[in-house]
């Protein structure tokens, strides 16, 4: 087993069954004054990335300040309506059965995730999936743009080196920067991406779900 196993948060572990849109919205209309008209792509993105272009196509300057004050009403939003996302959304079939099989054998876990770590906090918790991982160790949507960059914040918070670090993701954008970044990559074919799309993004191996904690062990271990 590694010493460090990362999770993606959105289409590996949960779904927010378009929930998490209608809190974005409400969160970018909170900070610009202007209704959301068109949001940018968010499929392997962070906020960050996800907020500056989605305010460029709503011709809103874009800066630091912005971001932070989006990060804030974001996590907020989140706090209070979070029995609204427990009744409709879900963690996805063998997502806790996987998180806690990884630890009882003593690995440790944590997450690498676009999410604001408030949004994120929420989202682990309301589906109790927070108890299995080391929070404090992963790396979220303020602390960089892309993968690569999260994963080696994550990396450096936890004191584990890349070769020593398995990442699940659902998105080619989690495949390349984990293969970027120097860690294991296990794809997981739950998100909007087919497996043989993250196979030919260069995934070390692809599970078609979390359902088998067994077949999931073993590819993380491999």
């Amino acid at each position: 087993m590694p010493e460090l196993v990362l999770w993606d948060i959105d289409h590996t572990l949960m779904a927010t069954r378009g929930l998490g849109r209608e809190l974005w919205e409400q969160a970018f209309t909170k900070v610009t004054g202007v209704a959301l008209r068109e949001q940018a792509s968010v499929t392997g993105s962070t906020e960050r990335v996800i907020l500056r272009e989605t305010a460029r196509l709503h011709e809103i300057p874009y800066d630091e300040d912005l971001f932070a004050r989006f990060a804030s009403a974001l996590g907020e939003i989140h706090v209070r309506r979070a029995a609204e996302l427990r009744e409709r959304g879900h963690a996805l079939p063998g997502a806790a059965g996987a998180l806690a099989a990884l630890a009882d054998q003593g690995v440790r876990q944590s997450v690498v995730t676009g999410n604001v770590r408030q949004a994120a906090e929420v989202k682990l918790a309301v589906f109790g999936l927070d108890a299995y991982l080391r929070l404090e160790d992963g790396a979220y949507g303020e602390d960089g743009e892309g993968r690569p960059e999260l994963l080696h914040t994550a990396l450096k918070r936890s004191a584990v080196s890349p070769q020593g670090a398995v990442f699940l993701g659902d998105t080619p954008a989690d495949v390349i920067g984990g293969r970027e970044a120097g860690v294991r990559m296990v794809a997981v074919a739950t998100g909007r991406t087919a497996a043989s799309e993250l196979r030919a993004a260069g995934a070390h191996f692809v599970l078609d779900g979390l359902s088998d904690a067994g077949r999931v062990l073993a590819a993380i271990g491999a």
